[in-house]
């Protein structure tokens, strides 16, 4: 990038004297969220889009309006390879339970490096077990679960107790932590249900059939799957962290409506 082109976003963060990790942690202690330097980075350069709320409170951080500070950003339809790439970052179309479920497996069975598991309503066996057996092959494999409220029904109870017997969430490999679990208590925040990897992510849509679940969805890519990673970083880091199996037994079972008999997640 040349001197011309530099980004205000970045002028902001020298001109205060910030490093990008020193950004982050100040961005993160106003959003929860877990912004990393390699993602201040691509929002500095405009490979990535910054949402609105981290949008907000960067401008507050370095007070300057939103529109100017990202002006960089937005000032072409698409920044992005997944914004250019648009449909075709679906790989595949699943309309049947059977091949959602089997694409869920395949993105979980596919994992090396990172794997992210939002939602609270998983019940199907061979899904759950092959997490549980990707986490025990892979031990430098970082997990995050992001639970919406209590686990809706006992066989994700029975799963998370096994998830802390495989591993502590308190011990590091290489320096790093490989099991986070995070519970967003807030009714108003909507839940999210998508199973990702560095490699490829499958996001389940309601059924394509009629009111029966969610019993059809999409696969994505590797672009896409890079951005559902990070949205499922940032919704842990926010969560409140669950440290033990213990903590999980303490949650209630089956709170909220349930919306169908076919859910995977």
């Amino acid at each position: 990038m040349n001197a011309v082109d530099v980004s205000l976003l970045r002028r902001a963060r020298t001109a205060k004297g910030w490093t990008q990790e020193q950004v982050c942690a100040r961005l993160n202690a106003i959003t929860g969220g877990g912004t990393s330097p390699t993602l201040l980075s691509a929002w500095e350069s405009g490979r990535k889009r910054t949402g609105l709320r981290n949008r907000a409170a960067l401008s507050k951080l370095f007070e300057v309006p939103v529109v100017q500070l990202f002006a960089h950003q937005d000032r072409h339809e698409a920044t992005t390879a997944l914004e250019v790439a648009g449909t075709g970052a679906v790989t595949r179309v699943l309309t049947r339970y059977e091949d959602l479920l089997r694409a869920m497996t395949e993105v979980v069975v596919g994992a090396r490096r990172r794997l992210v598991v939002t939602g609270s309503r998983s019940r199907e066996p061979g899904y759950l077990r092959a997490i549980e057996d990707t986490l025990e092959h892979f031990p430098d494999l970082v997990h995050y679960r992001v639970l919406y409220g209590p686990p809706r029904h006992r066989a994700l109870h029975e799963h998370l107790d096994r998830v802390f017997q495989l591993r502590d969430p308190s011990e590091r490999r290489h320096g790093i932590r490989t099991l986070h679990v995070g519970v967003v208590d807030s009714p108003s925040v909507l839940e999210r249900h998508f199973v990702a990897s560095e490699s490829a992510a499958v996001v389940p849509l309601p059924s394509f059939h009629g009111f029966d679940g969610f019993d059809c969805g999409v696969m994505l890519g590797a672009e896409a799957a890079a951005g559902l990673v990070q949205h499922g970083r940032e919704a842990c880091a926010a969560a409140r962290a669950l440290v033990s199996a213990a903590e999980v037994r303490r949650l209630p079972t089956g709170s909220g409506p349930d919306l169908g008999e076919r859910e995977a997640l």
